[in-house]
């Protein structure tokens, strides 16, 4: 078996190459995802246990998501992914939960703006400069070949750390204290909040690519529910999977049918079909598949 640290399991998933798996996995009907298992713990955090199969490969991730780790110096989602040959039912490997989720998340909007973004040349507003803020300035720099990027952030610490992250890589980087302005001057947004309140309240540009990723319970939310119900009149809102109908909170909480709305896999499989004008808002709750999709790279690298 290989047991992979936080940095290999970084090696072995390229946001590209992701992005591409994650596609891949979309159009395999082998794919079997279960839904998840989220139990409550006492301390208000939670703890996941998300399988899913292909002919080849089954993985279980087994996660804790504990919304202020911070206070205590540590990181909000910890656990592993563990990856067994669905044929002779060995254990194969084991992944860095926190490192796969960061990554298999960026590479997922990642493939969502390849696909529907009107324009994907930037500058990109990243709300939110966690675990999550570092993975989609990666994916999208790399992936989009964005070359400027704008931080907001409530921790002016965090938002500097991530521009400075930017500066190494090369990126034109600036924080902005007012990320409803920065929102007029930028066509690629990512939110990545912790999604325990609203953090955007106004309209993106009508040429605007969003994706949503911080709120992934019915309860969080990240975005004003009136921007959301703008959004779905003036352009289109596209959710992750169909777990989406019951985890969207963004979308939940504005009171939208989301049950109605395309997937990631309806835009994959039949992109003509859902091709418009106007800004899009692609909601992302998480999925088991994309961390079976990571197993599979990882695997093959």
């Amino acid at each position: 078996m290989s047991a992979l640290n936080a940095r290999q399991t970084a090696d072995a998933l390229p946001y590209p190459a992701l992005a591409h798996e994650i596609e891949a996995l979309l159009r395999d009907p082998g794919v079997v995802v279960p839904p998840r298992t989220v139990q409550a713990l006492a301390g208000g955090g939670s703890f996941f246990v998300m399988p899913a199969a292909d002919a080849r490969v089954a993985i279980t991730k087994l996660i804790t998501f504990i919304p202020d780790n911070a206070t205590r110096g540590l990181s909000a989602i910890q656990g592993d992914i563990v990856v067994f040959d669905a044929i002779t039912g060995q254990r194969t490997a084991l992944l860095d939960g926190p490192t796969v989720t960061a990554r298999r998340t960026a590479a997922v909007s990642l493939l969502a703006a390849r696909r529907l973004a009107p324009r994907t040349d930037g500058p990109l507003l990243i709300v939110g400069a966690g675990v999550q803020g570092r993975a989609h300035l990666e994916a999208f720099h790399q992936g989009l070949g964005v070359q400027e990027v704008w931080v907001a952030s409530r921790s002016t610490a965090s938002a500097e750390a991530l521009v400075q992250h930017a500066h190494s890589l090369g990126l034109r980087a600036q924080r902005v204290v007012d990320a409803d302005a920065a929102l007029a001057d930028c066509p690629l947004v990512v939110s990545c909040t912790s999604a325990q309140g609203i953090a955007l309240r106004a309209h993106p540009r009508t040429d605007a690519f969003v994706a949503a990723v911080g709120a992934f319970t019915p309860r969080m939310v990240e975005w004003a529910p009136e921007v959301c119900r703008w959004m779905a009149t003036q352009g289109q809102l596209v959710v992750d999977t169909r777990d989406a109908d019951h985890e969207a909170g963004d979308l939940l909480q504005a009171g939208l049918d989301v049950s109605a709305l395309p997937t990631l896999a309806d835009v994959v499989r039949d992109p003509a079909a859902h091709r418009r004008s106007g800004p899009v808002f692609f909601k992302s709750c998480g999925w088991a598949g994309w961390d079976l999709a990571a197993a599979r790279l990882a695997l093959q690298r």
